[in-house]
């Protein structure tokens, strides 16, 4: 592999320091409440020299969803390559990441359905093809626990993948943080159980005669 340039490292240095702050902004605020001059004064670079990186708001946005996607595929690699696995735990493990990421301020928004950004993503060859790409591989670990009946097997699969990937951006991580009354992985593992295991409790035993 060709040696980077000082110039071309200190370029990949600056685009890295600008998407750990649109990443942190957009799980802060959203992509709607985001401004680029905020991005800019995170960086401590001009507005101008931020432009010569990304060209508008939504190429900031989607290059930061898609490092988000690249750290999710690396992640199942690590869980692939476990082996001998189950599938729910496989899911429960992605589950869990997905937390402490959000949990980390490092987890960006979903846009809204009527956001500029969504028509962007969608547009965007380079996140479609990795968003498919970690829909299909959790899909196969959904349709191997629903085939062993870990997973309610009436629930069509895409509801399943949507209800798992709604943890990602779950509102109820910020309002248990922010409360101060648990800990991180309290709140992930309070929310593991309601998402795998719902919120009724188990069936009491009738008492003996």
């Amino acid at each position: 592999m060709a040696r980077l340039s000082f110039r071309e490292q200190m370029l990949r240095a600056r685009e890295d320091a600008i998407l750990a702050a649109v990443n942190r902004l957009l799980a802060e605020k959203g992509f709607d409440l985001m401004t680029v001059d905020e991005v800019a004064a995170e960086v401590g670079i001009a507005k101008a020299s931020l432009y010569k990186h990304f060209t508008s708001k939504e190429e900031l946005a989607a290059a930061a969803m898609i490092r988000v996607l690249d750290r999710a595929l690396a992640f199942l690699d690590e869980r692939q390559a476990l082996g001998d696995v189950g599938p729910l735990e496989q899911l429960q493990a992605v589950v869990r990441w997905t937390m402490e990421v959000q949990l980390a301020g490092e987890m960006p928004s979903l846009p809204a359905q009527n956001s500029s950004l969504r028509q962007a993503l969608l547009a965007n060859r380079d996140y479609m093809d990795r968003l498919v790409e970690v829909s299909e591989r959790l899909g196969r670990w959904i349709a191997e626990a629903q085939a062993s009946g870990l997973i309610e097997p009436s629930l069509p699969t895409e509801v399943v993948l949507y209800t798992l990937f709604a943890r990602a951006c779950d509102p109820v991580l910020s309002l248990l943080k922010a409360g101060g009354q648990y800990s991180d992985d309290e709140i992930i593992r309070h929310l593991l159980a309601t998402c795998f295991h719902g919120l009724c409790g188990r069936p009491r035993e009738p008492a003996a005669a």
